[in-house]
C-alpha cells in the first residue's frame, strides 16, 4: 500500500506560489495551521501520478485580514468577510515514488516535478511519518551505508549516510566544546573500522582518541623529547618525521628569516646545498634510477651535518683577489650567518628531535616505503592484518610547528596516492581533528601556516580524483580556511553558540535550507544537523553511541570540589613539564 494515501479532506491547505525549490501554502483553517511546525515534514501533491513531493516547513505566518474603510478613513459599516492569510513556506527536498509495480517505495533527493498551483499539501505525521522514515532507513541501491544514529523526527528510524558520497565529496564536523563532536567522530570511525579493507588516518592533536582500541586501530605517536635515547622506531609505534621529507618551501620557512636582506641568497644557497647533498647520497648508494630525475623536493635522505658544514664554509670563504697574493671575501661571505644560526638552533632543539634528530632507520632509503605502507595501506594488506584506522598522536609536537608537521603527513599521503597507478589506488580518508589549528583562515608568521593551508586546499580541490577524502573537524569553523570548507559538501553540525561560527555553517547550507541554521544554538548534546550529498534526508540526527568513547578529559568541577579526598600530583606535573613528556 502507498504511504501517502491521503484524501483531499485531510489537506492542510493549497499551494498559492511556486519557486524553484520553495512553495508557499495557504492554510484557511486555524486548527489545521496549529498542526504545522517549523522543520517538520509535509507531503505535496505532484503533477505526476504515483509521486509526492516531500518538503520541510521553514516558516509559518498568520496575518489577519485588513479592515475596509470608507472614504473618510473610518471603519466601514460593512466589513467584507475575508479569510485570514495563513501562509506556510516549504522547502522541497525530494520525491517519494509510491509502490506501483516496484518492490518498495523509493525516496530520491531530486525533484522529479514541481507542484502545481492549488495542489494539496498534507502533514506528514503519525504512522505515515514512521513509514516514510522507514523508507529512508531501508533505502537500497544507493551506495554503502554508514549508520550515524537515529532521526530526531522518529527515533525508530535509523539515520544512514552514503559512505561513497561522504568521503568523495568531503565532510565537515563542527560543534562547540562539549557538544559531542569527538563522540560523533568516534562513531564514524567505528563504522569505517568495521570494513575489511578500511583505510583512514586521524590526526589526533590532543591524544584524546587513545581509548579507541582493537585490531581495527593502529596507534602511532610523533616522537617526543623522551624518545630520542630509547631507540624506538616505526615498529614500536613511534613516528619520526625526518627533515628530508620537507619540501623546499617548508625548509625555507623553517630556516630563512624572510625579513633578512640576504633572504634570497640564503634560500638559493640552501636549495643548492641540499640538492648537492641528496645527489651525493644517491651516488654513494648507487641509486641510479632516482639520480637521473630527482629534484630538491624529492624525498631523499641526506646528512644535515654536511649541509651545515657547507654553509659555514661559504659564509667564511675567501677567494683570490685581483692582486697577486691578495684575497677577498667570497660571494656569500658573512651573508649566511643568520641562516646558520637558525640551522644550529633547530638542530639542537630537543622539542624538534622527531624532525632533526631522527631514528637511524629514517636515514635508509627503504624506510619511506615502510612508512607509506603503514599509513596508506588498508587493513587487509598490512602484514599483521590490523590497523585499518591509523590514529596519529601529535600531542607532544610544539604548537608553532604543528601546522607544518600535520600538513607534511597529509602531503605524504596525497603524493603516495597521486603516484600510484589508477588501477592500484586504494582510497584513504583523512580525519583532521582540531582543524583550525593547522588549516587556519588567517595566515600566520614565517609562512608555516601558508604552506599547511596550501596543501589542504589542494587536497580539498583535487583529493577526490586520487582517492583522498577529507573530514574537517573543528569547534571554531569561523577560524578554518574558507576554501577548504567550501569544498566540503557534507555538513554534520553539532551545537554552535558563537555567532561567527553559525554564520559560516549557514553559508554552507543550500539556500532553500538556510533556516536550518537557526537550530544550531539549540541542538542537544549528541544531536547533529546533517545536510549534504551523503544524507538522503537533511534533518536532525541523534548520534549513536560509539564502541569506544574518546577521552575528552571533561572534568566534573562541582563533584571534584565537593569530594572528600583531594587528587593532586603537582610534583609529577612539574617533572613532565621539564621533560616535555607526560610519559
Amino acid at each position: 500500500m502507498a504511504i501517502f494515501d491521503y484524501d483531499d479532506g485531510e489537506a492542510l491547505g493549497k499551494i498559492i506560489a511556486v519557486d524553484t525549490a520553495v512553495v508557499v501554502v495557504r492554510v484557511d483553517e486555524l486548527e489545521r495551521l496549529k498542526r504545522v511546525q517549523v522543520n517538520r515534514l509535509v507531503a505535496l501533491q505532484s503533477s505526476k501520478a504515483g509521486q509526492h513531493l516531500v518538503g520541510v516547513v521553514s516558516r509559518i505566518t498568520r496575518k489577519a485580514p485588513e479592515i475596509t474603510t470608507d472614504e473618510s478613513g473610518d471603519d466601514a459599516d460593512e466589513v467584507i468577510d475575508l479569510p485570514e492569510n495563513n501562509l506556510v513556506r516549504v522547502s522541497l527536498i525530494g520525491t517519494l515514488i509510491d509502490k506501483q509495480g516496484l518492490l518498495e517505495n523509493i525516496f530520491r533527493r531530486t525533484l522529479e516535478t514541481v507542484p502545481e498551483i492549488d495542489a494539496n499539501c498534507f502533514a506528514l505525521e503519525g504512522k505515515r511519518l514512521t513509514d516514510f522514515m522507514q523508507v529512508i532507513s531501508n533505502v537500497t541501491g544507493d551506495g554503502p551505508q554508514l549508520e550515524l544514529g537515529k532521526y530526531t523526527l522518529d527515533e525508530n528510524a535509523t539515520a544512514f549516510l552514503n559512505g561513497n558520497r561522504l568521503f568523495q565529496r568531503h565532510a565537515v564536523i563542527v560543534g562547540s566544546t562539549g557538544s559531542g563532536k569527538s563522540y560523533t567522530t568516534a562513531r564514524m570511525l567505528d563504522q569505517v573500522a568495521a570494513l575489511d579493507q578500511a583505510n583512514a588516518i586521524l590526526f589526533d592533536i590532543h591524544g584524546e582518541y587513545k581509548t579507541l582500541d582493537g585490531d581495527e586501530f593502529r596507534h602511532l605517536r610523533v616522537a617526543g623529547p623522551g624518545d630520542l635515547e630509547q631507540g624506538q622506531g616505526l615498529d614500536d609505534g613511534v613516528l619520526y618525521l625526518p627533515y628530508w621529507l620537507l619540501g623546499y618551501e617548508a625548509m625555507v620557512s623553517l630556516f630563512v628569516d624572510r625579513s633578512d636582506q640576504n633572504a634570497p641568497n640564503q634560500a638559493m644557497v640552501m636549495a643548492n646545498t641540499i640538492t648537492d647533498a641528496k645527489r651525493k647520497y644517491l651516488t654513494d648508494g648507487n641509486h641510479a634510477e632516482v639520480l637521473a630525475n630527482f629534484t630538491v623536493d624529492s624525498p631523499v635522505p641526506f646528512p644535515l651535518k654536511e649541509v651545515l658544514e657547507r654553509l659555514v664554509y661559504l659564509d667564511t670563504e675567501r677567494v683570490p683577489g685581483a692582486r697577486a697574493g691578495a684575497d677577498k671575501a667570497g660571494d656569500f661571505n658573512g651573508k649566511l650567518s643568520r641562516l646558520i644560526a637558525r640551522f644550529e638552533a633547530k638542530h639542537l632543539d630537543r622539542r624538534l628531535g622527531f624532525l632533526f634528530q631522527p631514528h637511524a632507520e629514517c636515514m635508509d632509503m627503504e624506510w619511506l616505503p615502510r612508512l607509506a605502507h603503514a599509513l596508506t595501506a588498508s587493513r587487509g594488506t598490512q602484514a599483521d592484518k590490523r590497523g585499518g584506522i591509523k590514529i596519529i598522536d601529535f600531542s607532544e609536537v610544539p604548537s608553532d610547528i604543528l601546522p607544518l608537521m600535520v600538513s607534511l603527513l597529509a602531503r605524504l599521503v596525497f603524493n603516495i596516492t597521486q603516484w600510484t597507478p589508477v588501477e592500484k589506488r586504494h582510497p584513504v580518508a583523512l580525519f583532521c581533528d582540531e582543524a583550525h589549528l593547522y588549516i587556519p583562515e588567517r595566515a600566520g608568521r614565517d609562512g608555516v601556516d601558508d604552506i599547511s593551508v596550501g596543501i589542504f586546499e589542494r587536497l580539498a580541490k583535487e583529493g577526490r580524483k586520487y582517492g583522498v577524502g577529507l573530514v574537517v573537524i573543528s569547534q571554531r569553523p569561523s577560524e578554518v580556511n574558507r576554501t577548504v570548507l567550501s569544498q566540503c559538501n557534507n555538513v554534520i553540525a553539532m551545537r554552535l553558540t558563537n555567532g561567527d561560527d553559525q554564520s559560516v555553517i549557514r553559508r554552507l547550507l543550500p539556500d532553500s535550507l538556510g533556516g536550518f541554521g537557526d537550530l544550531l544554538p539549540v541542538l542537544d548534546v549528541g544531536e547533529a544537523l546533517v545536510v549534504g550529498d551523503a544524507s538522503l534526508l537533511p534533518t536532525r540526527v541523534r548520534v549513536g553511541e560509539p564502541r569506544y568513547k574518546p577521552n575528552s578529559a571533561t572534568i566534573d568541577f562541582w563533584d571534584r570540589w565537593a569530594g572528600e579526598v583531594p587528587e593532586s600530583d603537582i610534583a609529577g606535573a612539574v617533572l613532565s613539564w621539564r621533560r616535555q613528556s607526560a610519559r
